[in-house]
């Protein structure tokens, strides 16, 4: 099966003094560039979901698309638009893996688990975990689940994600938290300096 991809860089980065994290330098080069290396050769096409103006995306030559969802409605509302972005574009693929782009360690066999999870659980949908936490932004959704997630997100108000996984079922894909975590996401300044030193300790880490 196939497989498209959204990275989720529609946020505020609030606790990073604004802007798009995205774009902030690691090892020389932008955040985003990490998780492109990693998510691109997982999946069949890969979006930028990202609010504002586009152009400062352009250089990483995917295509750009804000949320479908106004009033910056969170990871859900970039779900959604990854979502209807394949029906319009890649109407063939059944899956949307979604990456946030704070995290630069994440697995390089991540959707690879997370479409066999579901598969052998016979699950909806599927998610990664690590050190015995969630991380629902990086997850694998049914395509054909679009039109009740718009109906959840407009008619409900519905904004967080595991109340909307709740409804289905999600199977849980654990990836080992030793000598980094694949998920540790950078919030903050520290978080980036953090994660400077571990891309210098941990080069390799799948």
């Amino acid at each position: 099966m196939t497989v498209a991809g959204v990275l989720l860089a529609g946020g505020k980065a609030r606790r990073m003094g604004g802007g798009d994290k995205g774009l902030e330098q690691l090892a020389g080069r932008p955040l985003m560039d990490h998780i492109v290396e990693r998510a691109r050769p997982q999946v069949s096409a890969l979006l930028i979901n990202a609010n504002g103006d586009p152009k400062r995306f352009e250089h990483f030559g995917l295509p750009i698309a804000a949320d479908v969802i106004e009033g910056f409605a969170g990871p859900l509302a970039g779900v959604l638009t990854g979502m209807e972005w394949v029906l319009d574009n890649e109407p063939e693929t059944p899956w949307l893996a979604s990456f946030a782009t704070d995290a630069p360690f994440v697995p390089e066999d991540l959707v690879k688990r997370l479409l066999a999870a579901a598969g052998s659980e016979d699950a909806d949908m599927a998610c990664a975990t690590s050190a015995g936490r969630d991380h629902p932004v990086f997850g694998l959704w049914p395509v054909a689940l679009a039109g009740d997630l718009r109906r959840a997100m407009i008619e409900e108000d519905m904004r967080k994600i595991d109340l909307w996984t709740a409804r289905y079922k999600l199977a849980r894909v654990d990836f080992a938290a030793d000598p980094v975590d694949p998920f540790f996401n950078i919030n903050s300044p520290d978080h980036l300096a953090e994660a400077e030193n571990l891309l210098s300790e941990t080069r390799g880490v799948a």
